[in-house]
């Protein structure tokens, strides 16, 4: 993966973590809902930088 790419994927993590965390505060989701979303953007960008550490 390269710096783009992991710079892509940090801009994901951020915009979907964001998002998530706005549902939150405007009542549409519980907090388990969002803290599944949270932890699985969070599992989505370990992998995505765990490829460019292979590479």
């Amino acid at each position: 993966m390269t710096d783009d790419a992991t710079a892509a994927a940090v801009e994901r993590f951020l915009e979907e973590t964001e998002s998530a965390l706005d549902d939150y505060d405007q009542g549409y989701a519980d907090a388990d809902a969002t803290l599944s979303v949270v932890r699985t953007r969070i599992d989505e960008l370990a992998a995505a930088v765990d490829e460019t550490a292979e590479e």
